[in-house]
């Protein structure tokens, strides 16, 4: 068999075949559905080297071998390298404008009978989403009132994170004073705000492969899968929002990244400001 290794590749630390790339790929669209382009081999050559280092590998060849093993425990390590998790709190704020004056209301409006409310962040990162999320339950919605916010994603690295609710201070630097005061607590200690208790109690954060099979039971209210089928050729796509379309309430909502858009499902009608509503 004859090895390409790609010219750009030859001088770096570690040595990356074309045949190395291609096996990347196509372990990354198995294990996640994640499609890795091309023109995005240079950033990938960046964060897996973080792992060749850590485990002392000398080139992509024995790090592919890697993979190829069975029960990997690799393969976990090698999602979290390869996924983006920049975030921020009240990140799209016009997503959040929205949630506050017109999803929400219209919502508990509909759930006064059973006075039950359930939100799903698909993607959630290091939590600045669902945190947000939660704020704005926590303000708009009794406290005698069943509201769940169920946060999930495929980085068990950033899950962790997300459970702390722990975040230097100018990460909450995009939040009003006024809720930084109502929702947040400083400790001198370490230099670091904490999402209050009262926030925190109603996420539940699980790892989920979104490509795998949901244990969730029940619908959703709304969901919020921001920036994440970005990453999924368009059949993966397809098939994700279809599986939206069977767990979201019927007149649900659904908030996608603002570089997405569902294609004209005939499940969805836009809103605007790619927020999308369920069409009974």
């Amino acid at each position: 068999m004859t090895i390409k290794v790609n010219n750009d590749y030859l001088g770096r630390e570690f040595p990356m075949s074309d045949n190395d790339f291609a096996f990347i790929q196509k372990t990354a669209y198995n294990i996640s559905g994640i499609t890795l382009h091309k023109h995005k081999k240079n950033m990938i050559y960046g964060r897996l080297a973080r792992r060749l280092r850590s485990l002392k590998l000398k080139n992509f060849s024995q790090y592919c071998d890697l993979l190829k093993k069975e029960n990997n425990k690799e393969h976990k390590e090698f999602v979290n390298a390869i996924t983006t998790n920049l975030t921020y709190f009240f990140r799209e704020p016009h997503h959040f404008d929205f949630l506050k004056k017109t999803a929400l209301p219209l919502i508990i409006r509909h759930h006064q009978h059973d006075k039950r409310i359930r939100i799903w962040s698909a993607g959630c990162s290091t939590g600045e989403e669902p945190y947000s999320i939660a704020i704005i339950m926590r303000e708009m919605i009794n406290p005698g009132w069943s509201a769940k916010l169920l946060a999930t994603d495929v980085d068990s690295n950033v899950l962790n994170c997300a459970r702390t609710g722990l975040y230097r201070p100018d990460q909450i630097k995009t939040i009003s004073s006024e809720r930084q005061k109502k929702w947040f607590s400083y400790s001198a200690h370490d230099n670091k705000v904490k999402v209050k208790k009262s926030v925190q109690k109603i996420i539940t954060f699980n790892q989920l492969n979104l490509l795998h099979n949901w244990p969730m039971k029940g619908k959703f209210d709304i969901i919020f899968c921001r920036n994440v089928m970005i990453y999924f050729d368009r059949d993966t796509r397809n098939t994700l929002i279809n599986r939206y379309v069977d767990i979201l309430r019927p007149n649900g909502y659904l908030y996608i990244g603002h570089a997405e858009n569902l294609h004209n499902n005939n499940h969805f009608k836009p809103l605007g400001y790619t927020i999308y509503q369920r069409v009974n």
